[in-house]
């Protein structure tokens, strides 16, 4: 978002650093993350309760196709809500969306074909959860300067909380009532959240006008070598990354695990990630934001040929608890630092465009990933697990290596080595 040229008028009228209602923006932030994001960081909830019982006649890629789409939708309508919120404010996009995501949720706990989940869950929740997410991060930054990383890493934190309650909620309540009963009341605790989301969320700068006539999406960006390299990288890294949220139940439950710890490995993921969410941007911002993130992103692979791949060979409860608290840390890590680095690696004037087209491309990566995983899994019986734990560890890979070819091109341009 720019700046008002005119700070004299403005600037007297907006307490520094948030104030009171840039905490109550941040407070907000953090339940709208957790309702959305944080539900989404559950899905291996999920694809295991559906591969067996409503759709046990699927196959995995079949299933995981509703998350695909799930996660892709949190990044394609980015740049339309994002000018939606510039013009009008957050509430128009806020207020229905959170609608949309209750929605989903109670259309889903009515569901029971494959193609009423897929258009309760996949793109009902899917759209709301995107704009929710979208119109939290946009006002928490337009609060904050010398604390924005602060301020972003305490609201994005809330999606990695969510992340351990709801996998632990869904379990508890499914033992007692049963899945659609505890997809009700999931529908219930998210909409109280998004109450609070809509009532403390607020915009801090002054509205712009509609302009038609601006380009959405600049391929042509990508022409340029750092950012080019640099989105590519994220691409393959995405493209990954989402391969334990989404299998490591169902693994665990084949290696003989009970369902209980086999879905409680979800929570230890995210109860991790809270962590990764906040440790990591403090450290980039004394180190630089592409350093730190260059080594997240190769930590996160490692972890997955390194602590992951065995375990499809040798089952161990101390070593999958091992893997998925590094896993959580690393990855939480890349998602928080992500968006950041996108900003620092261009100039101001083509900001707008490039996180548009970013995002085009994360939406792409998000919705293949899991599909193709899926697929393979069938291949392999699903029994072993090693041909998707291979694809998304030398995805993420091969991603942190581009992105390092990002970081040293940037070095060389603005001979600095903090970037």
């Amino acid at each position: 978002m720019s700046e008002p040229k005119d700070q004299s008028v403005t600037e007297p009228n907006i307490p520094p650093e948030g104030g009171v209602k840039g905490w109550l923006t941040v407070a907000g932030a953090f339940c709208a993350l957790f309702s959305s994001f944080g539900f989404l960081n559950a899905i291996g909830v999920f694809q295991t309760t559906y591969q067996e019982t409503s759709l046990k006649d699927y196959d995995a890629s079949d299933i995981s196709w509703i998350f695909a789409v799930q996660l892709a939708l949190m990044w394609a309508p980015g740049p339309l809500w994002g000018r939606i919120i510039d013009t009008y404010g957050p509430i128009p996009v806020l207020w229905p969306c959170s609608f949309l995501c209750v929605l989903g949720l109670c259309m889903t706990s009515l569901a029971h074909e494959y193609y009423n989940i897929f258009l309760a869950q996949g793109l009902c929740f899917g759209i709301g959860a995107g704009g929710v997410f979208t119109s939290a991060m946009i006002c928490v930054g337009q609060w904050f300067v010398r604390q924005r990383g602060l301020a972003t890493g305490v609201a994005v934190s809330g999606s990695s909380l969510g992340g351990v309650i709801f996998p632990i909620f869904l379990n508890r309540v499914i033992e007692d009532i049963g899945f659609y009963g505890a997809v009700r009341y999931t529908a219930l605790f998210v909409g109280v959240m998004l109450v609070l989301a809509c009532v403390f969320i607020r915009s801090r700068l002054p509205r712009k006008e509609w302009n038609g006539k601006a380009a959405w999406i600049d391929l042509t960006l990508l022409k340029e070598k750092s950012f080019g390299l640099y989105t590519a990288g994220a691409f393959f890294v995405m493209w990954g990354l989402w391969a334990p949220f989404d299998y490591i139940s169902s693994m665990a439950m084949n290696a003989g695990f009970s369902s209980t710890l086999a879905l409680y490995l979800i929570s230890i993921i995210n109860a991790a990630s809270v962590f990764g969410r906040l440790i990591p941007p403090q450290l980039a911002d004394v180190f630089g934001h592409f350093n730190v993130f260059s080594l997240c992103c190769f930590a996160t692979a490692v972890s997955m040929l390194c602590l992951w791949l065995p375990f499809n060979y040798h089952p161990s409860h101390a070593g999958i608890i091992v893997f998925a608290a590094v896993y959580g840390f690393s990855s939480g890590a890349v998602v928080s630092l992500m968006m950041p680095c996108v900003a620092k690696v261009g100039n101001i004037q083509t900001l707008g465009q490039r996180f548009g087209t970013f995002q085009l491309i994360m939406s792409l990566s998000c919705l293949t990933g899991l599909p193709i995983m899926g697929a393979i899994l069938e291949k392999q019986d699903y029994k072993d697990y090693s041909g998707l734990q291979l694809f998304g560890a030398c995805c993420a890979l091969l991603g942190s290596l581009l992105i390092g070819g990002s970081t040293f091109l940037l070095r060389r341009m603005r001979n600095t080595k903090k970037i």
